[in-house]
């Protein structure tokens, strides 16, 4: 009992102040329609002073690790698989193409560019599944490095920025493409970062369009499994192989990962469950808060523990890469639309 009062002393202060800046946050986001995430992490890093706070920092440490891990675990209540199989398997199958396809373009143009593929990873993730939600789920399944919190906080501000962006012009090009509500829903679901962004630009151009747009970026959120599970597995990999060379000892004695992050199992038991409609609609609406509170707050403790000069210093090229990412992924995703038109 005294270890847990302890432990409680010791975090509360940095878990405060993390809740502080989420509230804050979110009052930012509702008065002026930009993503909570983005003023999350931007009101965070304006009080990245209290992380060197020796009474505040194990607290932010815990908000930015383990609470962003219960966040990312109640994700699954946003999906149900009859939501799934209610738009049919065309849909399905695109967002499979289309998630994948942007990832292993991410991990190769990281390559090219001189990045390591875990930036490729986590960048095309977070483009191609859901913004700032799955660049924190990728990062939580990465081995501890000094880069990771920064590679995550530059992730999420160049997702969120340019999924403002795409909620803006995303629904001026499908008019002018053309597209019916149906496939217009398809596009914007399918193309736009972060969920609230696909909601907004959906509903703004009817019902069918808002309604397809919301299935088909849940469709995107489910992607997170699998590649969770992939990034486990590139961590095991690197994990095999600090351990097959001398040089890297130090990394060999770190404990080796799971097969699965515990996050990404409750994940999987959530949409399951969910599934089944056993629980009460104030439960699942409940879980849906408490994810997205997690989640804010733990992008707050992220920005807490960056420094702005970091942010400065990573230059042009990974801002190129998520413009890439972005662009290619509209490209796909569109290309798909019409091939699946055309022998539909």
């Amino acid at each position: 009992m005294q270890d847990w009062k302890t432990r409680v002393t010791l975090l509360w202060p940095g878990v405060m102040m993390a809740a502080v800046v989420g509230i804050a946050a979110t009052f930012l986001s509702t008065q002026y329609g930009a993503p909570v995430m983005l003023f999350a992490l931007l009101l965070g890093t304006a009080m990245n002073f209290l992380s060197e706070d020796g009474r505040c920092k194990p607290g932010i440490e815990f908000t930015a690790r383990q609470v962003l891990r219960w966040g990312v675990a109640l994700l699954g209540l946003k999906i149900t698989t009859a939501q799934v199989q209610a738009m049919g398997w065309q849909p399905a199958v695109m967002v499979v193409i289309a998630v994948v396809g942007t990832i292993a373009f991410g991990i190769v143009m990281a390559r090219l560019m001189g990045f390591k593929p875990f930036f490729g990873l986590l960048s095309g993730g977070a483009v191609g599944i859901c913004g700032a939600s799955a660049a924190m789920a990728i990062s939580a399944a990465f081995p501890h490095h000094p880069q990771r919190d920064r590679a995550t906080l530059f992730t999420v501000i160049s997702v969120s920025t340019l999924s403002t962006v795409a909620m803006v012009l995303y629904p001026v090009v499908v008019r002018l493409l053309g597209l019916d509500p149906l496939n217009a829903g398809f596009f914007l679901g399918g193309t736009i970062h972060d969920v609230a962004q696909v909601v907004g630009a959906g509903y703004s151009m009817g019902h069918v369009t808002g309604d397809a747009a919301t299935v088909v970026k849940l469709m995107r959120v489910a992607m997170l499994v699998p590649v969770i599970g992939f990034a486990t597995w590139m961590t095991h990999r690197m994990h095999a192989q600090s351990l097959a060379s001398p040089a890297d000892a130090d990394s060999a004695k770190l404990p080796r990962p799971p097969l699965l992050p515990g996050f990404a199992v409750v994940f999987v038991a959530l949409v399951v469950v969910n599934s089944l409609h056993v629980l009460p609609r104030w439960a699942v609406d409940g879980g849906n808060d408490l994810s997205r509170a997690f989640l804010v707050g733990a992008m707050a403790s992220i920005g807490m523990k960056t420094h702005i000069k970091d942010i400065l210093s990573v230059g042009w090229k990974p801002v190129a890469l998520v413009v890439m990412e972005t662009t290619f992924l509209a490209a796909l995703f569109f290309g798909l639309m019409r091939l699946f038109a055309l022998h539909g």
